[in-house]
């Protein structure tokens, strides 16, 4: 049986065949533009996305099933007839509904949405963005006068107009602020908070199952992109844990059939997949910049080849009073607030090209860290946690983050986990188990005792400079 699994990511759209003999490989990849309309505001053109879909499937040959994964938090509206985009996709990275936001909070509306929807109030999650484009795009609003209008993530968008099926998945519908986590099922009162008409939200289908068909091949499962990754991982019983570093840093965990609510940790409960018949729930933390910070600093010039980071002879940069807060675009778990801002800390006369790249890796390092420490508290994370992304391929960031944690960090030679998750899924959907590609090499990376106090009270320290820079 042979497998694709579209990966519709924050950059790029990718198309990875898998078969049940052990072979898995990218047929094919595009890149699409990032849209920056002014500060904060990230968006994709839809029509370059569907594209995208449209031509890695074609790469991709005769398969006996398809499955689509897809960026969680962004979205946009498009027209139930002719299934033509009405908005621009606003991008999860996207903060233009802050101060939205930050008037629900001030209502006390935070109770409500940790309660429902087990999430903070953030314009990193759907609803205030889809609220954002009902109020401010005249077709958007003529389409619902005329009962035309659609919103949703944008797997409701691919799956609407490519196969007919105007639906999203548990795991996507979770990242919304609008679904009842404990039913499954949209909530009246956070569409009324939010304002986001629930007649025109898609129907929420379970992750594993049918989608419609493109081109006479089904479309077996639909899940976020960072669910998809844990499953990918091989994560199946609680506390299973793997951290993917693309755009951001994602980790999540394993919590079988509990939702864990950790609101003072600043972790989100979440929907790991569902199959049809049972749900099986995860602890999400993020790190809102990890490879989008390393792009900043090769744009200012600060990093050139990415094999400048690889390496760095002697002690951390933090043990030197160096340090960097990757908060380019605010600060997310455990701290929420959009208002931090990225900086170095520590410079001096001394301060070299390389000592800035090293700190850039350690604060991610840290950033991370700080999430699977929250975690921990909640759900007893194995000693060992599976990793994936570009930034692994940096053999100094690995060994720092490891070092952080106090755990070993499993790497592999085949790490497009977030792919091979879409086509597991899809796969488990036609009755079938994907076995790992026999081209999987693990490394094991282990910890070495250091400082860790030290460190944490340094990196504490800058956290809370970043976090208070609009004081000055």
């Amino acid at each position: 049986m042979r497998i694709a699994a579209i990966d519709q990511g924050t950059t790029s759209t990718r198309v990875l065949v898998a078969d049940t003999d052990g072979h898995a490989e990218i047929r094919h990849s595009l890149r699409h533009e990032q849209i920056l309309p002014q500060g904060g505001w990230v968006e994709h053109d839809p029509e370059a996305l569907i594209e995208n879909i449209r031509v890695c499937l074609d790469a991709a040959g005769t398969v006996d099933a398809i499955g689509i994964d897809n960026q969680g938090e962004s979205c946009l509206a498009w027209d139930a007839v002719t299934k033509r985009p009405l908005s621009p996709v606003i991008v999860w990275q996207d903060n233009r509904t802050s101060d939205r936001i930050a008037a629900l909070e001030a209502e006390g509306a935070a109770e409500l949405t940790l309660g429902r929807a087990g999430l903070p109030l953030d314009a990193y999650f759907s609803a205030s963005k889809l609220a954002w484009i009902l109020e401010n795009t005249p077709a958007a609003r003529q389409a619902r006068l005329q009962g035309r209008l659609r919103l949703g993530t944008t797997d409701a968008f691919f799956l609407d107009r490519l196969t007919g099926h105007f639906a999203t998945d548990l795991t996507t519908a979770s990242r919304t602020s609008l679904l009842n986590l404990a039913s499954g099922e949209w909530d009246d009162d956070l569409c009324a908070l939010f304002r986001v008409p629930r007649e025109c939200l898609p129907e929420i289908r379970p992750t594993i199952g049918f989608f419609g068909e493109i081109g006479g091949t089904p479309v077996t499962a639909s899940v976020v992109d960072q669910q998809a990754a844990l499953y990918g991982h091989g994560c199946r019983k609680p506390g299973d844990a793997k951290i993917t570093f693309g755009t951001g840093a994602f980790a999540l965990a394993v919590t079988g059939d509990r939702i864990i609510r950790a609101p003072e940790r600043g972790l989100l409960p979440t929907i790991g997949w569902g199959d049809g018949s049972s749900v099986t729930y995860a602890l999400d933390g993020g790190v809102y910049d990890a490879g989008s910070a390393i792009e900043w600093a090769q744009r200012i010039g600060l990093v050139g080849d990415v094999t400048e980071i690889d390496r760095f002879e002697g002690e951390s940069a933090l043990s030197r009073g160096l340090c960097f807060v990757p908060a380019l675009s605010g600060l997310a778990c455990p701290h929420w607030d959009r208002s931090a801002a990225g900086l170095f800390l520590g410079m001096s006369g001394a301060t070299t090209r390389s000592d800035m790249q090293q700190a850039l890796l350690e604060g991610i390092a840290l950033r991370t860290a700080e999430v699977i420490e929250a975690m921990h508290a909640d759900v007893p994370i194995g000693g060992r946690i599976s990793v994936d992304g570009g930034l692994t391929r940096s053999s100094y960031f690995l060994q720092f983050l490891a070092d952080q944690l106090q755990r070993e960090l499993a790497t592999s030679s085949f790490d497009e986990r977030t792919a091979f998750g879409t086509a597991a899924f899809a796969a488990r959907a036609r009755g079938t188990d994907l076995p790992l590609p026999t081209s999987a090499e693990q490394r094991l990376v282990v910890p070495r005792p250091i400082d860790r106090l030290r460190d944490r009270d340094r990196f504490s320290l800058a956290v809370e400079r970043a976090r208070g820079w609009r004081s000055f």
